[in-house]
């Protein structure tokens, strides 16, 4: 009998201080979730903490127990539009490292954040999308020589927020390779209609992410903690041809008891399949 929780996918964020992404793959496969999206981060899944049998240790646990759907970072911590050329430099060098695991593990995709503006003085929009563009120039070319894809992210923080800007200026650079992950609430966070920007972004749509929070502060909790409407996202998503797994991008303390939980409500609300 199918588990209810294989219609969706898990993001390791709550647990990347509990340890490596290797038990954390064997820890959400045995409650029967059918996608893992893995997390960079130090202790948990680290291209410098791997080598080459401890890369195709993960990557066989993953074709044989979870697949791996994706891989992220925490982007708060690098930036590939900053205004210092050495904070450019180094974020691009540690994501030419990240994508290409992503390869070696034979994840579908990579998230990238298109960069961060300064909130008080923010550099003008055109250096920072031509920054974003370079990087692209040198990301975009290896992800297709390693077999996987960019997937660009809605991120309140950065300086492409919204489904229309991050649309204008992904398809401007014009790579059809380069792929959307939409955050439905980072979306809601910052009054976007998840409805809506999920139509704006449907032909290069590949991913969604789930999670809760109010437009107040800004969260990625269980569902029933903050108040994204789930409503019509599922038909949305529907319409916009989506095949992959929703995937619950969720922090918490108490991530396997919360995120099952979201996932119930999920279903209540459309999604995975039956309710």
């Amino acid at each position: 009998m199918t588990s209810p929780a294989a219609g969706f996918g898990v993001n390791t964020y709550s647990y990347i201080f509990g340890g490596s992404a290797a038990d954390t793959v064997a820890r959400l496969a045995d409650q029967g979730y059918g996608g893992v999206e893995l997390m960079f981060f130090p202790g948990h899944l680290w291209p410098a903490e791997l080598d080459a049998a401890k890369l195709r240790g993960l990557r066989n646990l993953c074709e044989q127990r979870l697949r791996l759907v994706a891989v992220n970072m925490p982007n708060v911590d690098i930036n590939v539009a900053a205004a210092a050329e050495e904070m450019r430099a180094y974020t691009l060098d540690l994501l030419i490292k990240f994508v290409r695991c992503a390869g070696e593990l034979g994840a579908g995709g990579i998230i990238i954040g298109p960069g961060k503006p300064n909130p008080l003085f923010p550099m003008p929009r055109d250096r920072m999308v031509s920054h974003f563009y370079r990087a692209l120039d040198v990301l975009a070319p290896l992800a297709r020589e390693v077999g996987t894809r960019l997937l660009i992210e809605n991120m309140p923080f950065a300086f492409l927020p919204d489904a229309e800007s991050l649309m204008n200026v992904v398809d401007f650079y014009g790579d059809a390779g380069i792929r959307v992950i939409y955050d439905v609430a980072n979306a809601h966070f910052i009054g976007e209609a998840p409805t809506e920007g999920l139509r704006r972004v449907r032909d290069r749509l590949s991913l969604v992410h789930f999670s809760d929070t109010t437009r107040q502060t800004y969260k990625h909790d269980p569902l029933g903690h903050g108040d994204v409407p789930l409503a019509g996202i599922a038909s949305a998503m529907k319409e916009a041809g989506y095949s992959e797994l929703p995937m619950l991008e969720i922090i918490s303390r108490s991530p396997d008891a919360d995120i099952a939980d979201s996932c119930a409500r999920m279903r209540e609300a459309g999604f995975g399949g039956e309710a």
